[in-house]
């Protein structure tokens, strides 16, 4: 027997995920995703990465404003699924739409919870210096990522690591789980588990603020901030008065605290700016100036003489 389903999703991450329900023969009877947004200055309305995707293989779409409209739910029951696939939807659903498909709502985080339950946990696990991360296959209830968790994969996290690149292997990696989670479901394998509260930690949206360095923490922190910021919001810090985005560094750790200033410049080479941290010193390979294009520390150097004992920040 085929398994139906009413796939909810918006952005990239989640296109990875129909799709691979798709190439498993799932039927996706809807996508449901959020409606367009008004694109740059010129206000031109953009389609989410959910609905190309799903225009693409003739699926039809809703776009609810309110999922939780008493219309938008009647619309969602025209649709026959025997279970509903959420990935980065964007919206919260009510108890009512939680129990419309007979398996429920299921939820492909990208996180292994109950670490890092809310809006950005791939950032905030690399903040946190984790070595592992992954994906939660879970069954919804009307908590943010409270439910039980179904099943798990894994994957380590690298050193060089940025937001950008985890967040691409764990999107595969979503699609991978939601595909062999609902193979178990459909033979009755899968076996809910509770979240061990105890163990839980919330991980916030990220905001453009978030993206200021501190240069009085630890060079590594240091590090693991510009890594999660990157590609948005980034992580920047001011340069003789004008923003500087830090795209690249390498965290230095000698074990005492800085005898500088927190920002200082120590030295220059061919390919970085060594700058102090309250312990340790940060390396800067890429960087790129308020109003330039983002380049190398090297390129940088050629065009602008630095002095050490200047001093990056505020």
């Amino acid at each position: 027997m085929s398994m139906k389903i009413v796939f909810m999703g918006t952005p990239d991450y989640a296109v990875a995920a129909l799709e691979a329900l798709i190439e498993a023969g799932y039927e996706v009877t809807a996508a449901v995703t959020q409606p367009d947004k008004p694109k740059g200055r010129s206000g031109e309305l953009l389609p989410p990465p959910v609905k190309v995707c799903a225009g693409a293989h003739g699926i039809p779409v809703l776009q609810p404003r309110r999922i939780k409209a008493p219309e938008a739910v009647v619309q969602l029951k025209e649709y026959e699924a025997d279970v509903y696939v959420v990935a980065a939807f964007g919206q919260i659903l009510s108890g009512e739409i939680l129990s419309i498909p007979r398996y429920g709502c299921i939820n492909i985080h990208a996180s292994l919870l109950p670490k890092y339950r809310g809006a950005s946990p791939i950032q905030h696990a690399i903040l946190e210096g984790e070595d592992k991360t992954g994906i939660t296959i879970m069954q919804m209830d009307e908590g943010i990522d409270t439910g039980d968790i179904l099943y798990k994969k894994e994957l380590s996290i690298c050193g060089t690591d940025d937001y950008e690149s985890l967040h691409d292997r764990l999107k595969v990696l979503g699609g991978e789980a939601v595909t062999e989670a609902l193979s178990l479901l459909k033979q009755g394998r899968l076996i809910p588990e509770k979240q061990r509260e105890e163990l839980s930690c919330y991980a916030p949206l990220i905001k453009k603020n978030m993206g200021e360095i501190d240069f009085s923490g630890d060079a590594p922190a240091i590090d693991r901030k510009i890594r999660a910021m990157t590609p948005w919001p980034s992580a920047y810090t001011r340069f003789r008065g004008k923003q500087m985005k830090i795209w690249r560094a390498e965290p230095v750790l000698d074990g005492e605290p800085a005898a500088h200033t927190p920002g200082e410049i120590l030295s220059t080479d061919r390919d970085s700016l060594t700058v102090a941290a309250g312990r340790g010193k940060l390396c800067i390979r890429e960087l790129q100036m308020e109003g330039k294009k983002r380049m190398s520390a090297h390129d940088f150097l050629l065009g602008v003489k630095v002095q050490p004992g200047e001093v990056l920040g505020r």
